[in-house]
């Protein structure tokens, strides 16, 4: 390999691990303060409010034009799972790191 086309690789390399750096930093800084969220839908998902809010709506009770996605089991749930595993990839991600 030419010494040029080597220069040329490694700063390919550097711009996506440069671009990767960012955009992680930033998605790690939204999920951190999501989490707070996530901690309080979790507390919601199957209390007794969350009961109540879900037989008033099956019920007719809520407008009809309040967004609702909360309501729905599968989407809430599908949220959580989407959580757990993520912080599963990402510990599984820092271990490896860690091992380097």
């Amino acid at each position: 390999m030419k010494q040029t086309e080597r220069i040329t690789q490694m700063e390919q390399r550097l711009d996506r691990l440069s671009v990767a750096v960012m955009e992680l930093s930033t998605a790690l800084d939204k999920y951190e303060t999501a989490l707070e969220d996530k901690d309080i839908l979790s507390q919601y998902y199957g209390s007794e409010a969350w009961k109540k809010d879900f037989a008033d709506d099956e019920a007719g009770l809520l407008p009809p034009d309040l967004k609702r996605g909360v309501l729905s089991e599968d989407g809430l749930w599908n949220v959580l799972s989407d959580c757990r595993e993520l912080n599963i990839r990402l510990s599984e991600l820092l271990t490896k790191i860690i091992k380097q």
